[in-house]
């Protein structure tokens, strides 16, 4: 049987190996037994060997153990131990039966055949207990050993099966048989026996194992099904049906998504990012002294090192991300990249197959049938097998992505916490924040498509080379068109390059002063600036408006040299094949390959172009994150914390500054253990830079600071976070009711909390929005109180507090007497009152400390300190109980006649002026009624709290104490409304036009191909030079048409969309705007800020990418279905039931991604909010030392964005593999019927199937872009529903322009029966009050916090609409005029001064329309004069955001020169003396008495000397006028409230 002569594998087998005319040239193939039994049972083997380092891995990687032995895996285990045993049979029956004395001979293949598969097999037993123990549950190299061996051992059950039937002819027939048939008897059992022993594992392998028992993690009821789906559901996403009809079904909640795969949570992801990011750092030092373990998860920490170094490290450059991201990330990246080059190769196997289905059909019938189908099956297996790797691929490349912003995100959160002041001035919060919200973000879009810098080209490169064997060296001319343009895009794409990093500074500019707009609106509709800010945000909108708009004309460039490149390339070279040699003729099979592999050509390249301007982008993004992540960070060692010295605090000679001149010098401060040392001075001075340097916040130049002990830190701007009043208290530690109450009463809070609509738990509006500034402080003081802390540093915290407040807080918490009493405390302070009862004084002058010593020692000094007491003593507001404890102070320690001598005159001042606005312990309960005891108040508290503690009260206030409405993430469909209003916006002519010319390029590239077609089964064209030159000249005049079509049709999408945004940006505006007050306080500000930077942005730049995909791709999927319908009419048939899957599809998973997207955005936003907190409270943090504690709640919103995230991206390939199926069916079936429906025509078969194998890729987009333009249209939703808000009144009436300009002329205000409320539905605030003020009277408003002050201002500015009644100004009802009318003609000096970023010249005068005499004049009285002609740029300094680079008390003189500058009849102030020291109050006090003469002044006061000369005084309470007439009259009457007042403080 084996003749020498034949090839090694027929000796190998004892029989031929491959049999071309039984296999290939036959009507009934077959392959030979020796095919079968090697090479088809050899290449699974192989497979399984080859990639079993996957299961390795696998197994390695693992983060579960230990799964139970179950039916599953026991069935596993004996199914593949019988198939031990079968072949293990198999060799010792071979060794028995042939060879030796048998006339059979015993080959090569008897023995190695069985020992192969034994191997195997024994290898794949031995993973069964190992995955158990590993807690593997599925594995994908298995289930494909397993399926590739069931389905290539279906050719020999065939050959078996006849060969049996052959045999048992032979045994039938009459005639005796010599043969022995035993062998081949025994081998067709053993085989089925085999046979069915594999069909049974692939079974078993399309289910995944139990639940491992011991996890990393706790696996919750929610936990995602991917962790235990098998491998066959794995890559079809069968594990994610369940949401999908969830979500088609009802719109997907929070509590439908599953938990976050822990692979991809920031525990995982974050040790392995810093382990290579710290070693990274190391790699940037010469010094490499320091010797770092793995980055560890101490407690759930993950330390990063500090880039910038110690100062002696002397540094190489920067550290990059990019290294630690390729080290952390890169196994799964290049895994997926392997998957990539697979599907490239299998790309490249379908124009072979299409070559050959076109010369079956021109074979017409010379050829067997099945070949034809062959092809078609083949055809549609290569799709198949494309489509599952690139999903998987896909899937892998998002997974890195979403791990790197995980990890950028997080890099970000915990370096912003450790950032230098001198950072921290280069780059505003918004600019941080945006590195985290749109760098960070920008890598995760990118990492799908990195893989094309490596693909694209070989794709290109393996194109030309089949072009090549169709085409010869004709195909270099088209080559040289597409070299040619590569160059022309690159310009281009350089141009949009400088153009985008121009639109984002435009973009950062105006989003940043978007920001500060609303944090200060209260302000600029007090003063009625809105106008100016608006102008401002238009200008710089303009500005991005014409950069988006070259950009569009670029764009339109490159997409319509991308539309024409594959027509130009074709173009070119068929005319250079047919031109060159006239033998050379066009035939079908020549033109169509061409024309898929030129197809196939235009990807790579319109990708590549593509790729390289996000790669540009993101290079910026790691420019960005580079220079933040290696800026200067704070020296962690520039406070020690020596615990040998003496004291607990101590600075010893330092010197400090904010990081350009030196701010302090010679400091040396002792704190002794549980005293309290007060730091006096003016404004300016340098006290609070004194308490950040015990904090460690500045840069040390010289000097030792050292405290030792656990610090608390309340500083001079109280910092609330948004959450409720009690976490604020409370800052992570845990409720201890009894301290907590302690605390409360000590710091005053009892009356505010009981005010609040839910107590303590109500929720605080960002930046403590819904707070007063006292409440703010008390607040901010009460949580360092509750802290227990060791050391206490207190910037001012009696600034923003009344005098009486202010007192009692001394006593009950600050003071000798105090809840701190025992603790060391350092107070900065203004007032001179508790100065006699502090341990020790350090008086500072400008940045030195000029004397230091106990109340006494410095009073007899007579040094800065005596004259810093007369000075505050001549202003005359302390009370004269404080007085007098002074004066016998004084009078004990030293004869100092001229300080006494002012003290006996303060008393005097004092008693006639006595009367206060106060919520002192006494004050606060008369006024209730009835002078109520102490005791009584315990027991109310008590009380309180039992019943607080029931639960139905709970729930209602937590209800009630919702301030901030939670975001309304829309639910179901887009409605159609959205895309009309966007339409409306683009224009109905463009809209139109651009469907237009859409069909007319389409038209025109179907009658291009349909010429081709035509041209290449003309016969005649081989003979006739003139009639090819026809031909060709007709093909370019179609291209030149497509190309001109494409060009005007991307120009006007391009216009349409950016007429659009810019339409929709200036509603948004103006309606924003307009907003009354109201909504301001009820919508986050951060949610607002989204609208304009995040919703505008898409807008922007996104829709009209996707508009442009999506109207070209529906169309190209309209084509693809007439070409085939055309070739084939009977494909019309099959196209419904396709239709209808697609359309099912496609439901489906818009209906789930649309809502996944919306959760995702919605999630988004507390990431950002939390990280803007952060940066703005960061020295808070740091002094309390709770960092760790704010990076975990930062990874678990990250962690809870990710889960929303995750199932989205699912979403995405769960339908791009249902689709593509949808694809790969239309082509099975385009091919089948080509070949089986007797089309004779090879030129319609060839551009059929060639149409159709696009379609799979244009389908898939098709769907995905129409999603995308769902779930961005989003954005064109929210921008529509703020500008459907409520708005306030108008602004300007037409009746306005008559009233005289300097209207009101006198002054006269006058409330009738007014009431006010604050919003539909709370409880009114004022209740029914009237007076009259006439004209040029100075009347003080006073009453308790809440009672309803600052309400009757807002009212007069018609901040808050009335609810009943009237207030009219000089006569003039101020409900009957436009906001700005009336707005412009009152001034306020408010209670915090908010300054905006700009010179300081537009925040004095933002419309730019008084003179620089006028300004001077005004900053001269404002006593500002002389600070402003300091600076360099004098009245162009620029202000940095919110005012920092100004003091407290400089920011409030600021305020004055506004109100100087306005100068109208009316002026109010309101608490404008809070947060300034006594020199700038006493300032103040006298600008206004001589430069308001003439005007109506309401002042709300705080102290005494604020309404001292007052005409009238006004006493509220609980919203309610209850006494109104002179100071004098009040005092003199002792029944009045206003007596009792002034009573309660010993003033009567």
């Amino acid at each position: 049987m084996a003749d020498d002569t034949s090839s090694p594998m027929d000796r190998f087998c004892g029989s031929t190996f491959w049999n071309a005319t039984e296999t290939w040239y036959t009507n009934d193939p077959d392959f030979t037994p020796c095919f079968e039994q090697t090479a088809l049972v050899w290449t699974p083997c192989a497979f399984y060997w080859a990639f079993v380092i996957f299961d390795f891995y696998y197994l390695k990687a693992s983060l579960d153990r230990n799964i139970p032995w179950n039916k599953l895996n026991v069935s596993k285990a004996l199914v593949n131990l019988g198939l031990l045993v079968i072949t293990a049979l198999d060799l010792i029956m071979a060794l028995v039966k042939k060879g030796g004395d048998s006339e059979l001979p015993l080959y090569d293949l008897d023995v190695w055949g069985p020992i192969i598969k034994f191997a195997t097999f024994l290898l794949l037993f031995i993973f069964i207990p190992l995955n158990r123990k590993y807690g593997v549950q599925t594995t994908g190299c298995q289930f494909i050993f397993w399926f590739l061996l069931t389905v290539l051992s279906i050719p020999r059950c065939r050959t078996e099966v006849r060969l049996d039937a052959e045999r048992q002819k032979i045994l039938n027939s009459q005639q005796p048989s010599e043969q022995d048939f035993s062998w081949e008897e025994y081998q067709f059992v053993s085989f089925f026996i085999f046979f069915t022993f594999t069909s049974i594992m692939l079974i078993l392998n399309c289910f995944a194992d139990g639940m491992p028992r011991q996890t990393k993690y706790q696996r919750g009821e929610n936990e995602i099904p991917e962790l235990s789906a098998s491998f066959l559901s794995r890559i079809t996403y069968q594990w994610f049906d369940k949401m999908a009809l969830k979500g088609y079904r009802n719109p997907l909640e929070e509590k439908d998504l599953w938990d976050l795969r822990p692979q991809d949570s920031c525990s995982e992801v974050m040790p392995i990012f810093a382990h290579h990011w710290n070693q990274n750092v190391r790699k940037n030092y010469k010094n490499k002294a320091r010797v770092e373990p793995k980055a560890q998860f101490s407690n759930g920490n993950v330390t990063f090192e500090n880039p910038h170094g110690e100062k002696n490290g002397r540094k190489k450059g920067m550290a990059s991300i990019m290294p630690p991201i390729y080290k952390s990330f890169g196994g799964v990246f290049l895994f997926g990249a392997l998957m990539k080059l697979f599907t490239d190769t299998l790309t490249f196997a379908q124009p072979q197959v299409l070559s050959l289905i076109i010369s079956f059909v021109e074979a017409q019938d010379a050829e067997p049938e099945w070949k034809g189908i062959l092809y078609a099956v083949l055809l549609f297996v290569l799709a198949a097998a494309q489509t599952f790797i690139l999903g998987q691929y896909f899937h892998r490349m998002f997974i890195v992505g979403l791990r790197i912003r995980t990890a950028l995100i997080n890099a970000i959160y915990r370096k912003a916490l450790r950032i230098s002041n001198s950072t921290k001035k280069e780059s505003t919060v918004g600019e941080i924040v945006n590195l985290m919200a749109v760098d960070a973000q920008r890598f995760m879009e990118l990492t799908t498509y990195l893989n094309m810098i490596w693909s694209a080209p070989l794709q290109i490169g393996l194109a030309l080379y089949f072009l090549w064997q169709q085409l010869g060296p004709s195909v270099l001319a088209g080559l040289a068109v597409m070299i040619i343009l590569i160059p022309v895009n690159g310009v281009i794409a350089s141009r949009i390059k400088t153009y985008q990093i121009r639109q984002m500074k435009y973009k950062d500019e105006r989003v940043k002063l978007m920001n500060e707009v609303l944090s200060g609106i209260k302000v600029l509709k007090l003063y009625a600036w809105e106008p100016s800010f608006e102008k401002q945000v238009l200008d710089i909108r303009d500005k991005e408006i014409a950069t988006l708009r070259s950009t569009a004309y670029l764009n339109a460039g490159t997409s319509f040299l991308w539309s024409c490149a594959p027509f130009l390339v074709s173009l070119v070279t068929f005319a250079t094949y047919v031109l060159i040699d006239e033998n050379n003729v066009l035939d079908a099979t020549k033109t169509f390959v061409s024309l898929s592999l030129f197809n196939i050509l235009r990807f790579p390249l319109t990708m590549l172009p593509m790729l390289i301007t996000n790669l540009v982008q993101t290079q910026v993004s790691v420019n960005r994150i580079n220079k933040f992540l290696n800026s200067e960070e704070l020296d962690p060692n520039s406070v020690l914390h020596d615990s040998s010295k003496p004291h607990p605090m101590s600075i010893e000679n330092g010197e400090f500054s904010w990081g350009d001149e030196i701010t302090l010098r010679n400091i040396n401060i002792e704190v002794k253990k549980g005293s309290l040392v007060a730091l006096v001075g003016t404004v300016g001075s340098g006290k609070s830079s004194v308490v950040q340097a015990f904090l460690g916040e500045m840069e040390k130049l010289a000097g030792v600071v050292n405290t030792v002990g656990k610090l608390a830190y309340v500083p001079q701007q109280a910092w609330i976070q948004n959450a409720t009043v009690r976490d604020n208290i409370l800052f992570g530690q845990t409720y201890d009711r009894k301290r907590y109450n302690k605390v409360i009463d000590a710091c005053a809070l009892r009356a505010d909390i009981d005010i609040l609509s839910a107590g303590d738990l109500t929720e605080i509006g960002e930046k403590g929005i819904n707070l007063s500034g006292g409440q703010k402080q008390r607040i901010s003081l009460a949580r360092a109180v509750y802290s227990d802390a060791d050391l206490y540093l207190l910037d001012d915290p009696l600034s923003a507090v009344d005098a009486h407040v202010g007192k009692h807080i001394f006593e009950e918490v600050i003071g000798p007497k105090g809840i701190l009493a025992r603790k060391s405390r350092v107070l900065v302070t203004h007032g001179v009152t508790f100065l006699p009862q502090v341990d020790s004084i350090y008086v500072i002058k400008m940045g030195e400390i000029s004397e230091s010593g106990t109340f006494d020692q410095l009073v007899k000094n007579k040094g800065a300190f005596a004259d810093f007491i007369i000075q505050h003593l001549q202003e005359g507001n302390e009370e004269e109980e404080e007085l007098n404890q002074i004066k016998r102070q004084i009078s004990s320690t030293a004869d100092v006649p001229e300080l006494l001598g002012t003290v006996e005159k303060a008393i005097k001042l004092a008693r006639t002026e006595s009367l206060s606005d106060s919520i002192s312990v006494t004050s606060a309960d008369s006024l209730m009624g009835g002078g109520g005891s102490l005791r009584r108040r315990t027991k109310r508290q008590d009380s309180h709290d039992s019943v607080a503690s029931a639960a139905s009260l709970k729930k209602k206030q937590e209800v009630e104490g919702k301030l901030i409405e939670t975001e309304k993430s829309q639910t179901g469909g887009v409605e159609f409304a959205v895309y009309k209003h966007y339409i409306k916006s683009v224009g109905i002519f463009l809209s139109v036009a651009t469907l237009v010319l859409n069909f007319v390029f389409q038209a025109f590239q179907i009658g291009s191909n349909l010429w081709l077609t035509q041209w290449a089964n003309d016969q005649n064209v081989a003979n006739d030079t003139g009639l090819r030159d026809m031909y060709l000249g007709v093909y370019g005049a179609f291209g030149f048409g497509q190309v001109t079509s494409y060009f005007f049709c991307s120009l006007t999408l391009a216009l349409g969309c950016i007429f659009c945004s810019k339409v929709l940006h200036e509603t948004l505006l103006s309606y924003v705007f307009r907003w009354p007050m109201e909504l301001f306080d009820t919508t986050p500000l951060g949610r607002v800020v989204n609208r304009f930077s995040k919703d505008v942005d898409t807008i922007d730049n996104v829709l009209p990418m996707l508009w442009r995909m999506v109207i070209s791709q529906a169309f190209a999927v309209l084509a693809t279905i007439v070409v085939i319908s055309l070739s084939t009419p009977i494909f019309l048939a099959v196209i419904v039931p396709i239709a209808f899957l697609y359309y099912f599809a496609q439901r489906f998973y818009v209906a789930t991604s649309r809502q996944l997207m919306r959760l995702e955005s919605v999630s988004r936003s507390p990431i950002y909010s939390h990280f803007s907190e952060t940066v703005t409270g960061a020295s808070t943090i740091r002094a309390y030392n709770v960092g760790d504690r704010f990076i975990e709640e930062s990874d678990a919103k990250v962690d809870k964005n990710q889960v929303c995230k995750y199932p989205s991206v699912i979403a995405n390939r769960w339908l791009a593999i249902r689709l593509e199926m949808v694809g790969n069916l239309i082509i099975l079936f385009a091919s089948l019927f080509a070949v089986l429906g007797g089309q004779t025509n090879p030129g319609l078969v060839g551009l059929s199937v060639s149409y159709a194998l696009q379609v799979t890729q244009t389908l898939n987009w098709l769907v995905r872009m129409s999603s995308d333009i769902e779930t961005n249209i989003v954005s064109v939703e929210r921008i529509k529903e703020y500008g459907e808000t409520k708005q306030e009144a108008p602004w300007e009436l037409e009746q306005d322009k008559n009233k005289p300009k300097n209207w009101p002329q006198e002054g006269r205000v006058e409330f009738q029966n007014f009431q006010v409320r604050y919003r539909e539905g709370l409880d009114l605030v004022l209740r029914g009050v009237s007076f009259n003020i006439q004209g040029g009277e100075k009347v003080g408003i006073v009453g308790r916090t809440g009672a309803g002050k600052s309400s009757l201002t807002l009212a007069l500015f018609r901040i808050i609409e009335a609810a009943g009644g009237r207030i009219s100004i000089d006569g003039v009802d101020i409900a009957s005029m436009g906001l700005h009318m009336l707005r412009s003609r009152l001034t306020i000096i408010p209670q915090d001064p908010v300054l905006f970023s700009g010179s300081l010249r537009i925040n004095l005068d933002p419309f730019e329309i008084k003179t620089d005499d006028e300004i001077w004049k005004a900053l001269e009285l404002s006593h500002l004069k002389s600070f402003v002609k300091s600076l360099a740029a004098g009245l162009n300094h620029e202000i940095a955001e919110g005012g920092e680079n100004l003091s407290v008390g400089q920011r409030q003189l600021v305020c004055l020169a506004r109100a100087l500058l306005r100068k109208t009849k009316v002026l109010v102030l309101d608490e404008a003396t809070a947060a300034v020291d006594l020199e700038t109050d006493d300032l103040i006090q006298k600008t206004i008495r001589t430069e308001f003469k003439e005007c109506t002044v309401l002042t709300i006061a705080h102290r005494l000397n604020t309404i001292l000369d007052s005409d009238k005084v006004i006493v509220l309470d609980k919203g309610q006028i209850i006494e109104f007439a002179s100071p004098t009259e009040l005092l003199d009457n002792p029944k009045s409230a206003f007596y009792s007042m002034a009573k309660d403080a010993n003033l009567v």
